[in-house]
């Protein structure tokens, strides 16, 4: 995203949120009605929080539950992929709302990450406590917005939202313990 289509947005993100009866509520347009304002007529997705996670893999061998106490020695031993998980309603929404996020949130996101075998790692378990481990990426749940400029290009229309995971290109053990 260039610096003037950052710029643009920005503007366009600034505008106040209204309903527009000619956006239905798939987003569908109506007519056009009279323009008031200046703003283009612009489709956008904004991000609208995030947070840093976790995102497992979910394949045998990248989570280990050993104890009460000791020591666990893991190792991944089978490669797989882990993938976004994004509330979309198709391919280009799912590009988008990456694309969106690559650029805002961190550029590290992706929509896949690749696994491979040989990641071994190590942690003491605390006395009577049952250490667990499990591998994955270091990613974000991230929540997302879907704009439109409204009818008379003064505001912004709401056409849907939604959430989701997105892992990184770092990937690794995430460590916890438990009483059970």
């Amino acid at each position: 995203m260039s610096a003037g289509q950052l710029a643009e947005e920005n503007k366009l993100n600034a505008l106040p949120e209204v309903s527009d009866a000619a956006v239905d509520s798939e987003g569908v347009e109506g007519e056009i009605g009279p323009m008031a304002c200046d703003n283009p007529v612009k489709t956008w997705y904004t991000i609208t929080s995030k947070k840093a996670v976790h995102v497992p893999s979910w394949w045998n061998g990248t989570s280990f539950k050993d104890g009460p106490g000791g020591k666990m020695i893991v190792k991944v031993e089978k490669s797989g992929k882990i993938s976004a998980e994004i509330g979309t309603s198709g391919e280009a929404e799912f590009d988008a709302v990456i694309a969106k996020a690559k650029a805002t949130v961190s550029v590290k996101i992706t929509a896949e990450v690749g696994i491979t075998t040989g990641h071994t790692y190590e942690h003491l378990i605390p006395a009577n406590r049952y250490g667990h481990l499990q591998y994955g990426s270091w990613g974000y749940k991230i929540g997302w917005t879907k704009y439109k400029t409204s009818a008379d290009r003064c505001g912004k229309v709401k056409i849907k939202s939604g959430s989701g995971k997105t892992p990184t290109k770092e990937t690794g053990w995430r460590w916890w313990h438990t009483a059970t």
